[in-house]
């Protein structure tokens, strides 16, 4: 979505606000056709400036990059959500419910990647913009988002007892798929609510230790 700036008191032209959009989006496909780390951050530090214009989107509310903070609180938000739920015995019993009839489980995964991305990129808390997705259509936020959940839901029921030691893998998966369910719902929020973190994006950094290490390379970008 596009805020409307202010322009001498007023909402920008339709024709200023078109400029601006073309602009954005064609410095956008510059983002994805640089190579060079520097460049590409430079073009990154544009497309910022130019949010901030009349006409641009509101830079407060605007998500771009994906940064190790995104992760770290993702995963506070995964923690918070799904507290109460570990300490509840109807996590077996939900379980229970998904082994007896695996349809059930299936419509939950399905529901679980619906409202997470609902949230992400439906919801009016944030504009979240998908930038260089993984392998080119694989968005990363959203995967990201879903993995930090389950790896959450995974040590919180193993640390808290939850899972009976892992006697039976499968039951275990059946709980960690009731308290994933939460926990994705959480990193969600954890992420998009203190807005665009002005750390380095994730794959600038990557890019970075590739090249200290001999290995940096485009196509390896996360």
């Amino acid at each position: 979505m596009t805020a409307g700036g202010r322009d001498g008191g007023g909402d920008p032209s339709p024709a200023k606000t078109v400029a601006v959009e073309e602009l954005r989006s064609q410095l956008a496909e510059l983002e994805d056709t640089v190579d060079d780390p520097e460049e590409r951050r430079e073009v990154e530090q544009a497309i910022s400036l130019l949010e901030r214009l009349p006409g641009g989107a509101d830079g407060a509310d605007l998500i771009r990059k994906f940064t190790r903070r995104d992760i770290a609180e993702g995963f506070v938000g995964a923690i918070l959500i799904s507290l109460p739920m570990l300490v509840e015995d109807g996590v077996f019993e939900i379980a229970e419910v998904f082994l007896a009839r695996p349809a059930l489980l299936v419509l939950n995964v399905c529901f679980v990647f619906a409202v997470t991305a609902g949230l992400l990129y439906f919801a009016d808390f944030r504009d979240v913009q998908i930038t260089r997705p993984i392998f080119g259509i694989i968005p990363r936020r959203f995967t990201a988002v879903l993995v930090i959940a389950f790896v959450t839901a995974t040590f919180t029921m193993t640390l808290w007892g939850r899972l009976d030691g892992w006697s039976d893998p499968v039951v275990a998966l059946a709980r960690i798929s009731v308290v994933w369910t939460l926990c994705a719902f959480g990193a969600a929020l954890g992420d998009l609510l203190p807005g665009e973190s002005s750390a380095k994006d994730i794959n600038d950094e990557l890019d970075d230790l590739g090249e200290r290490i001999g290995i940096g390379d485009r196509e390896g970008r996360f």
